[in-house]
């Protein structure tokens, strides 16, 4: 694994793949270098110009590659309930679905159309509600795999179920590093759910370390003082961000993947390099917050496992 790049990635010829936030950033890389491993992806977004864009960079690298863009707003579950009506219409199993996208630390506290906070309504929650949608497709494909996107962030992350939606208490990265942590235990609570239901599919989680997207241009920004020293640590500590796709890419295609593992770079502190498997803290690891979390995200988002499950 210490070399693995997308050279590596096995033929994914006759598979689907589905990407969240996909018209830029790491999933777009995402996107590219599974299309260009012959997979038939959809590409996600709430911007069908940025969408329109996205498959005509791919096409131009990779003329032949089977490719559809799908409007799909992660802050809204009237979006996400559209999106997956969709594509449980056209009754295709899903062989991979990474979660992907996401906003970072915005400086004030915002709510989505639904009233969650929006960094855990955008990068958690909307994604839980998701899977569960698409649930039935996932189980329909051979071995599938979910792939959530986590960050070295979930390291100082904490899940308050008294103040999950920060409504008492906002701090940009204290609400970014949560929603992190619990992509993360999302990621490890589906695979024991995955393993005790005989759902049949893979979950694990990937970062990419410090990648150079337009996530923090979007979210904490790069102004001032803190922009400037940002930007000078980027040069020594950062990678592109298509270097930073390798961990996702590595956990939604290696036959090395575990399920509930856990992938980032393998260089300093996890910040950029080859993907490897990454540090989970111990509060990931915690099965009784996990539990609670997923209870408590049923009753936020209103999606039924077992429906689904059964459906």
């Amino acid at each position: 694994m210490t070399n693995w790049t997308i050279k590596d990635i096995p033929s994914q010829i006759g598979k689907l793949a589905v990407i969240t936030g996909a018209t830029g950033g790491l999933g777009y890389e995402t996107a590219l270098a599974l299309a260009g491993a012959d997979a038939e992806v959809i590409l996600t977004g709430r911007n069908a110009d940025k969408g329109k864009d996205a498959l005509r960079r791919i096409r131009a690298v990779h003329p032949q590659s089977k490719l559809r863009f799908e409007l799909l707003d992660l802050a809204s579950l009237a979006s996400i309930a559209s999106f997956s009506y969709r594509l449980n219409a056209d009754a295709r199993p899903i062989d991979l679905l990474v979660n992907n996208a996401g906003v970072m630390a915005l400086a004030t506290r915002q709510v989505t159309v639904d009233g969650f906070e929006r960094q855990l309504g955008t990068n958690y929650l909307g994604h839980f509600a998701l899977t569960a949608h698409l649930l039935p497709l996932l189980r329909g494909a051979h071995k599938a795999r979910v792939v959530n996107l986590s960050s070295v962030a979930h390291r100082r992350g904490r899940i308050d179920l008294d103040d999950l939606q920060a409504s008492r208490n906002y701090a940009p990265w204290k609400s970014y590093a949560q929603s992190k942590l619990a992509m993360l235990m999302f990621a490890l609570e589906l695979q024991r759910r995955s393993e005790a239901n005989g759902w049949g599919f893979l979950s694990n989680a990937a970062h990419p370390g410090w990648a150079r997207t337009d996530l923090i241009a979007n979210g904490p920004g790069t102004k001032g003082i803190m922009g400037a020293m940002a930007a000078l640590f980027a040069l020594l500590f950062s990678h592109s961000a298509a270097d930073g796709a390798l961990p996702t890419l590595f956990a939604a295609t290696s036959p090395d993947a575990r399920a509930a593992g856990y992938y980032g770079p393998n260089g300093f502190a996890e910040l950029k390099g080859a993907p490897a498997p990454a540090r989970i803290m111990p509060q990931a690891s915690d099965a009784d917050v996990s539990a609670r979390l997923w209870e408590r995200s049923v009753e936020l988002t209103g999606v039924d496992w077992g429906i689904v499950a059964a459906g």
